[in-house]
């Protein structure tokens, strides 16, 4: 234990769910696969401390509230088992999560909350640091952590990335907050089906001693998180588009497009907020700025996301950062959901991994001498492009040589973009409030990794939590282009 975070450990033990599992071993897939070299996913929430309720009975309440939610999700209650074949499963056997009860009351909320770069006492806050996600054949799948600091608590979760991807992990966690409500009924019911395409015949070899992971864990790193408002973002999005805005007094400049593209492609964002979606829709119609044939041409033509645009700009701030040769190849990494993009299409909450690590090349030289707008395109592209054609290619590719997922900056000049600012990382209330932060673990950073999440406030803003070398990160945080758009 770091003696910088003077964390302790108060009590660790094992939580069980409170119903017996009947669910099948399920098949790891092809997306589950290849992150058995990756680390166990960490994700936590920030809080205030309960004004009313004393630790010890908080504790009692969030053990009781993770038993009853883990009856609603077996696979994380269980373990891995490797048959004759060499196919792996999890095996729903109830073997229990861990869970751990540490303090930390040198440590205030401003300690986390304040401070220009991520302090290195968030990694205290999870379980299963640096164990990889083959290890769940005798280590458990979950772990959830409970912190207790100066004035707030810090609720961390680990979760084995070769069961979970993003969408699943916080329907976990929105679940496990719902419960800790009290809910009698949860509103999105995890589907565990093993009937797609992303079921294969396909063997992968496991080396002796199982797979590592493929980046080094020691190289230094610097983390920081910057925030976008959603004044920001739009105008970014107007520059990357070429377009004017005009912002109504009634606040309702958001992009109808936009929205209704989400709203077509993410039944995620429908559940959580279709009547707000469908409110703004009808406002912004009422004070449209764009008319209606440019609204047709726009929706013909596939305009460029607000998140494209960020990444673009990202893009273009990291690689002048970084300060490479102009006929280096760059790659930006995107973690596209698959769920909506095959045909037939998952289920919103299929449970499992079901993304695909997208790449967009470009050279050095042509990510800064073109626009702003160019890079944003490329991007573009290559997620609209991945339909279910392409989706399918990419199972076929990996089926032909299977293999682990070689995360990293293996080359220097890669960027790799996680996580979704649509994730509901905020809605997760246990009964005494939102949280103040949301925070991610040691787990999967390198230089280049970049993680997006929704900002606090919602309403369009997006918070990007940036892994760089130290002397990158001081290159894109001098950065005019990028730095202008960002709140300080």
């Amino acid at each position: 234990m770091s003696s910088a975070t003077s964390l302790t450990v108060v009590s660790q033990c094992n939580v069980f769910p409170d119903k017996k599992s009947t669910l099948e071993d399920l098949k790891l897939s092809v997306c589950d696969l290849p992150m058995l070299s990756c680390h166990y996913i960490q994700k936590g929430g920030l809080f205030a401390r309960h004004p009313a309720l004393p630790v010890d009975s908080l504790i009692s309440h969030l053990k009781q509230s993770l038993s009853q939610t883990l009856s609603h999700f077996p696979p994380l209650a269980g373990r891995f088992s490797t048959d004759s074949n060499g196919y792996i499963y999890i095996t729903c056997n109830d073997a229990g999560v861990d869970f751990i009860h540490a303090t930390a009351n040198n440590i205030s909320t401003q300690d986390i909350l304040c401070p220009l770069h991520v302090p290195d006492c968030v990694r205290g806050f999870f379980a299963f640091e640096s164990t990889v996600s083959y290890q769940g054949h005798y280590k458990p799948i979950l772990a959830v952590q409970v912190t207790e600091l100066a004035d707030g608590v810090f609720i961390g979760c680990s979760v084995n990335h070769s069961v979970a991807d993003g969408t699943s992990f916080w329907n976990f966690f929105n679940t496990f907050s719902e419960v800790s409500r009290g809910i009698e009924k949860i509103s999105r019911q995890p589907d565990f089906s093993r009937n797609s395409i992303l079921i294969s015949e396909a063997v992968l070899k496991v080396p002796q001693g199982g797979p590592q992971v493929t980046f080094n864990e020691n190289e230094p790193i610097c983390e920081r998180i910057f925030s976008f408002s959603r004044e920001a973002i739009l105008k970014l999005k107007s520059k990357v588009n070429d377009k004017k805005w005009s912002q109504k007094s009634d606040n309702t400049d958001v992009d109808a497009v936009e929205l209704m593209g989400k709203q077509s492609n993410d039944t995620l964002l429908q559940i959580h907020s279709k009547g707000k979606v469908t409110a703004i829709l009808e406002s912004w119609f009422k004070n449209a700025v764009l008319k209606p044939q440019q609204m047709e041409s726009n929706l013909s033509m596939g305009e460029i996301s607000s998140f494209q645009s960020l990444c673009a700009l990202l893009w273009r701030a990291v690689t002048r950062a970084r300060k490479l040769n102009p006929s280096k190849t760059t790659t930006f990494r995107m973690a596209v959901n698959c769920r909506h993009r095959l045909s037939p299409k998952l289920d919103t909450l299929y449970f499992g991994n079901a993304i695909q690590s997208v790449p967009t090349h470009a050279s050095a030289g042509d990510v800064l001498s073109r626009d702003l707008h160019w890079c944003a395109e490329q991007l573009n592209k290559t997620v609209v492009a991945h339909n279910d054609e392409m989706v399918r290619r990419f199972i076929e590719d990996w089926e032909s040589n299977p293999r682990c997922f070689p995360l990293g900056n293996l080359d220097g000049a890669s960027m790799t973009m996680g996580s979704s600012p649509r994730f509901p990382m905020y809605d997760n209330d246990f009964g005494w409030g939102r949280p103040l932060a949301v925070r991610s673990g040691k787990a999967n950073k390198f230089d280049g990794k970049m993680s997006a999440f929704p900002g606090r406030e919602g309403n369009g803003t997006v918070d990007l939590e940036v892994v760089l070398a130290p002397e990158a990160m001081a290159g894109i945080e001098s950065d005019h282009e990028f730095m202008q758009f960002v709140s300080l």
